[in-house]
């Protein structure tokens, strides 16, 4: 049953509305005002409300979630139009699935996948973690994954700049530490090497600082699993194992449920925080503010940006954000009658060196009922898009899709297209990424709270960066760091 985001919340029409006091034109006063209603504002929301303290979450969408949407179909069914997976070691997201009485099913990972490089197409196992190619680019291919790993395993995540080489690794970018490991630009191994980190980050190798790459690798587990490269771009055992019944944003309206319609204020994006003299923060939007002790900005740090801080913040953190960009990220969800790849062994995953989707997953519904084919426009390709229609991209897109699965995938019964660089309150996405020179230097101001305002959002977890599960793990961490201080 197709069930909309804000009536499943009971907050069909709920805006910022000035709250004042009658008598004396006082502004809502509130143990904490959280910037920003995706998981990581809604989680910080209930760890404050299971310890009793006052809270409103002011949120710019007209709906909870953030970065996690859904999008309902004209069959009936339901598409995510952001974040869609779960995986092992994500224990937080997998908790609040369980709390609401969610349904996980397997992400489909049967038969082959489909491996376009160099005008030839490979097909290979989902089991096997690299296509059949010559030994010798095998083994180089499998040296640097085993690099990533091993490295990654030495990074502390809450502090991953106080390693020793992070210097050195956050002075050249992945591109050119894949050009010192023997792959040169236009090989197949470089090629999956390069669509390997834009599946993961939506940006080329060449944005990423390897410093930054490494520590997000290191975040990909939890406190006794060491994260893994592996674990990233895998579904078995993987990021991309499960899906959630109904949707992601369940997630997200189930939170915020828990934590009542009445503390949430939608359509309301903060434009300043000010502090009184009185040590209380003023929160303000373009209609109303808010008086709160403490506040938490559970935003990404580009955005978190934009806002006015009186007193400015300290140049560390705000350097930190002026260095720290969006990744570049479009989906394009075909849905097809059948998942017709299926009948002839393929798994709906794909991989390619050119094309406008270059990464594609089976989306499709447990009983198999419709077909739906995902595709990720990334990088360089999601942001030569700009100027095009939905309608223009699709018939791209299309083109890759038949390329990848044969001539059946031109028979698209919907399409779904979400572009994340125009959302006005995400720019990008899935996560906001360091260029060379900027985590080892400025990284400690990702947590750091300044005065009494503290930062959530994804990129400011310890495990799980740029996923539901960091966004979940930073809103509790910084609830945590306020209830201590309150």
């Amino acid at each position: 049953m197709k069930t909309s985001l804000r009536a499943n919340v009971g907050i069909l029409s709920l805006l910022c509305i000035p709250a004042v006091l009658a008598d004396n034109n006082t502004p809502q006063t509130v143990d904490v005002a959280i910037v920003g209603g995706g998981l990581s504002g809604l989680a910080a929301a209930k760890v404050l409300l299971d310890a009793g303290k006052t809270f409103t979450i002011l949120e710019a969408r007209d709906r909870v979630g953030g970065r996690v949407q859904n999008q309902d179909l004209k069959n009936g069914g339901v598409t995510e139009l952001g974040a869609a997976f779960v995986g092992p070691t994500q224990d937080r997201v997998l908790a609040l699935a369980a709390s609401l009485n969610l349904t996980l099913i397997p992400e489909y990972n049967a038969g082959d996948v489909v491996a376009v490089f160099a005008n030839s197409t490979l097909k290979y196992s989902t089991a096997s973690p690299i296509p059949p190619i010559d030994d010798e680019s095998s083994k180089l291919l499998l040296q640097t994954i085993a690099f990533l790993e091993t490295t990654a395993g030495t990074i502390n995540t809450t502090a991953p700049w106080t390693h020793p080489n992070a210097t050195v690794w956050d002075s050249q970018t992945v591109a050119t530490f894949f050009d010192g490991q023997s792959h040169p630009v236009g090989t197949v191994r470089r090629s999956l090497l390069d669509v390997s980190i834009t599946s993961i980050f939506s940006a080329e190798s060449a944005e990423l600082s390897l410093f930054y790459a490494l520590s997000y690798i290191a975040s990909a587990g939890n406190a006794t699993t060491p994260g893994s490269f592996i674990r990233l771009i895998s579904v078995d055992n993987g990021a991309q194992q499960s899906r959630i019944v109904g949707g992601t944003a369940l997630l997200a309206t189930g939170l915020a449920s828990q934590v009542g319609q009445s503390n949430i204020q939608f359509n309301s994006p903060v434009r300043s925080i000010a502090q009184q003299p009185d040590g209380t923060y003023l929160v303000s939007t373009d209609s109303c503010s808010t008086s709160a002790k403490k506040v938490i900005v559970a935003m990404s740090p580009p955005l978190a940006s934009r806002i006015e801080y009186t007193p400015p913040l300290p140049a560390s953190r705000d350097q930190l954000t002026q260095r720290m960009f969006m990744g570049s990220l479009a989906k394009a969800t075909a849905i097809y009658s059948t998942p017709f790849w299926r009948a002839s062994n393929i798994s709906g995953q794909a991989l390619s060196d050119f094309g406008t989707a270059r990464a594609t997953y089976d989306v499709s519904p447990a009983d198999g009922s419709y077909g739906a084919i995902l595709g990720f426009v990334e990088a360089d390709r999601a942001r030569a898009i700009d100027d095009l229609t939905d309608e223009e991209i699709t018939k791209l897109v299309v083109e890759d899709y038949v390329r990848y699965f044969g001539e059946q995938a031109r028979e698209v019964k919907e399409w779904v297209v979400k572009r994340w660089d125009n959302e006005v309150f995400s720019r990008g996405g899935p996560v906001a990424l360091a260029g060379v020179g900027t985590l080892s230097r400025y990284g400690p101001a990702l947590r750091e709270s300044v005065g009494g305002v503290f930062w959530a959002g994804t990129e400011a977890s310890e495990f799980w960066v740029g996923y539901m599960d960091g966004a979940l793990r930073s809103g509790e961490r910084a609830a945590g760091e306020v209830l201590a201080l309150l």
